[in-house]
């Protein structure tokens, strides 16, 4: 068995166009999967599709509203009509809103919500019978380090992203008699567009956070790239449940 080859599995990724998601697919097509890049956004995947293609790859774009069943549903039968089987779902993608809890309306709680955890949820539960039917699979939600911490400024993104985790355990117990993993990655402050928003938003952001990584940088999306092969490959066939933090040791500072 070779432990890190994937070769001829076929990998979704929601929010696959860019930041973490794009990272994740880049590390999984490294050891030879094909990748779907799913999302709402066909311009913005373009230049994803030609990454991926360019490190000789498979990949298409599949467009998706993940806060939708039927959407979902059709997703994983788009994918399964172009590749013939689904092995790998990265549930990725993911929002946040920028508030005082006593500022927030019911409305832009429930948009964070269902963006972040409700979807991976549906993306789950659509993959669940394709998995069964090639012998297993690898389920890979995307958390933050807010599962273990809160913040005055993001108490709808820390509720889904800490859901994420609990989520992730209780789908791992149910299905490891299907043979698969379901796991949750925790990236530290990592440079995207998201955190890109936060720095502009809060104060100070950029600098607190290199003072309390230990390895003095943030974290850039192929940073997520080992991670996501691990998790994606017979290397990790005894790993479920788990919540891995990828943070440059942020969470372990005190």
């Amino acid at each position: 068995m070779k432990l890190f080859d994937i070769t001829g599995k076929v990998a979704i990724v929601t929010g696959g166009n860019g930041g973490i998601g794009l990272g994740m697919a880049r590390g999984m097509a490294s050891i030879g999967a094909s990748i779907v890049v799913a999302g709402r956004n066909a311009e913005k995947a373009k230049s994803a599709l030609e990454t991926l293609r360019g490190m000789g790859a498979k990949a298409e774009f599949i467009p998706v509203d993940v806060t939708k069943q039927d959407q979902c549903l059709r997703m994983v039968a788009d994918a399964m009509a172009v590749f013939g089987r689904v092995d790998i779902l990265v549930n990725n993608a993911g929002m946040s809103i920028r508030k005082r809890p006593e500022d927030l309306t019911e409305a832009e709680f429930h948009a964070v919500m269902d963006t972040n955890l409700t979807s991976a949820f549906l993306c789950s539960k659509a993959v669940y019978e394709p998995m069964k039917q090639v012998g297993g699979g690898k389920i890979i939600n995307i958390g933050s380090m807010m599962s273990i911490f809160g913040t005055a400024y993001a108490s709808p993104y820390a509720s889904s992203k800490g859901g994420i985790v609990q989520m992730s355990r209780s789908f791992a117990s149910a299905w490891a008699r299907d043979n698969i993993q379901v796991n949750s990655v925790l990236p530290g402050w990592i440079d995207t567009d998201l955190t890109q928003n936060a720095r502009r938003q809060v104060d100070g952001l950029y600098e607190n956070v290199l003072n309390r990584t230990p390895t003095g940088r943030w974290g850039v999306p192929d940073d997520m790239a080992g991670i996501a092969a691990f998790l994606a490959s017979p290397a990790s066939d005894f790993v479920t449940g788990a919540a891995i933090p990828v943070d440059g040791g942020f969470s372990m500072q005190g």
